[in-house]
């Protein structure tokens, strides 16, 4: 491996350092988004149920065993239910926006190392040609496989590297988007859920 690398040019430096911040933002956001599984339709069916006997201790209780935002969110929700049910939106509205933002962190990172990982192979390609010809332009008639061997390897290496790092970081990303649209999905819907039974409770 060691060989492929040194054969791979100085462009492998930068390729090489996009995958150690890369894979180290990928499983960083894993064990964030590992913390946010929940079965949300269970939680929200005690938890509303527990709302509508007025058991708040037992619902916020609920709340506090999950570090789902969604639990989070809750919480807010319950513990502020003496307010204006308008003024009550809006807050869990910015509290489901500073949830989602988080979970968002470092994406784009992720996303800007993804896209640059296979032009920086591109760039090796081209570098490791641009060698190859100047070395084939000073041989000559007495150029051989060999002298032309070192600028190919450039070449093809690079190219490899950077597609083999993008592509893996590319599916986590799609990964933790997908995760965050059902997540946020969850959030609005369950939110507007629970502002109506808080309304019902209200009306009791």
């Amino acid at each position: 491996m060691f060989n492929f690398i040194i054969k791979g040019g100085p462009i492998m430096i930068p390729i090489l350092l996009g995958s150690l911040f890369g894979f180290a933002i990928a499983i960083e956001r894993f064990f964030v988004f590992r913390k946010t599984r929940l079965d949300t339709f269970q939680f929200v069916e005690e938890v509303f149920k527990a709302l509508k006997i007025k058991d708040t201790r037992k619902a916020l209780e609920l709340c506090e065993r999950s570090r789902h935002p969604l639990a989070s969110i809750f919480k807010i929700g319950i513990e502020r239910r003496g307010l204006p049910l308008d003024r009550l939106e809006k807050i869990l509205e910015q509290a489901g926006n500073n949830h989602v933002y988080k979970l968002e962190k470092r994406l784009g990172a992720l996303l800007s190392i993804v896209s640059i990982e296979p032009l920086l192979g591109f760039l090796g390609t081209i570098t490791g040609l641009i060698h190859a010809f100047m070395t084939w332009e000073k041989a000559g008639a007495s150029v051989t496989v060999s002298s032309l061997a070192s600028g190919i390897y450039e070449a093809m290496i690079t190219t490899a590297a950077g597609l083999t790092i993008a592509i893996p970081l590319y599916l986590c990303y799609n990964y933790f988007i997908s995760r965050i649209k059902i997540i946020s999905n969850d959030l609005t819907n369950h939110s507007i859920q629970l502002l109506e039974v808080i309304a019902e409770t209200k009306d009791k």
